[in-house]
Order: structure tokens, then sequence, then C-alpha cells
């Protein structure tokens, strides 16, 4: 049997890693540098190629597990989401993991969003970005996917080259 069979009510989708964990450096989907962090990446951070986000860019991905690197295509499990507004702007993140996440881990992930989304208010006033920045917790996956659009539905050629 594979994962597919054993887990047939939970998405599966394939994530590019744009950010390793333990990385200090952010950078979008295009490759683009974002910003240097002064604390470490806790997790692998993407992106989904078959879906835009409210936002305008791939939905973004969590993918929990060992280090990946950068380019690296998994299939995973999107088990839980977490909604995100970045500048005014939707911005949810599907946290992804080939098995069930611990409640523990769930805490310490919504801490981080917490977090995050309080430090990219500060990174977005120095950018001279406008909105509101903040993390509403947790979401089904599947609430996550149903806000993006799926990329075969605006004509967007697919993602080729790893985001070096």
């Amino acid at each position: 049997m594979d994962k597919t069979t054993i887990h047939n009510d939970i998405p599966m989708v394939e994530v590019i890693i744009e950010i390793p964990k333990g990385s200090f450096i952010k950078r979008g989907s295009s490759g683009q540098l974002d910003f240097v962090s002064p604390v470490p990446c806790p997790f692998n951070y993407g992106s989904i190629p078959a879906y835009i986000g409210l936002d305008g860019d791939l939905l973004d991905a969590v993918v929990l597990g060992p280090r990946l690197s950068p380019g690296t295509r998994v299939m995973v499990f999107a088990r839980e989401g977490i909604g995100m507004i970045d500048h005014g702007l939707r911005d949810d993140k599907l946290i992804c993991s080939d098995s069930p996440i611990p409640l523990h881990k769930k805490r310490l992930i919504l801490l981080f969003f917490l977090a995050y989304a309080k430090a990219k208010s500060l990174i977005n006033l120095l950018k001279g970005l406008k909105g509101q920045n903040h993390c509403e917790g947790w979401l089904e996956a599947n609430i996550c996917l149903a806000r993006a659009t799926p990329r075969d539905q605006i004509n967007i050629p697919p993602v080729s080259k790893p985001l070096n």
C-alpha cells in the first residue's frame, strides 16, 4: 500500500523547497532575496507550484522533517494550514508532513508564525509596504487549497528550474 492509499482523505501536494531548515536567508518563489533573518528557519519552507495564493505568489508551504536542499521537489501530505495576513494580503501557509503532527509541534509552529507576523510588520515597515500583518491561527489544509487558484486555470507556465 502506498501513502495515498493509506491517507486518501488528506491532500498530497508537490512542494519546491526555497529555504532549507536551518537557513538564515529568506528567498521568494522567484529566487530573489527577500531578507536575512536573525534566527534560522526551524523547518523547510517552499511553495506549491500547482497553486497561486491570494497574494498573487505561489502558495506557501512548510515541510516538516529533515533538512532539504533548495530546489528539492517533494510529494508530501498537506496536513494543516496557517492563516496569515502579510501587508494586508492573505498569505496562507500549508503545513506538510508525511506523518501526523503532534500537538506540541503544532503549538511551536503556531508560536513561530505569531512571532513571524510581528517580524514581518517591521520588515514591511522598513520596505515601505502598508497593510496589516497577523497570524489568524490553524486552518484545515483544504481551506487553504480552496482559497488558492489552481495554476492551470490561469495559464501560467510551470516552474521548471531549481531556486538557488
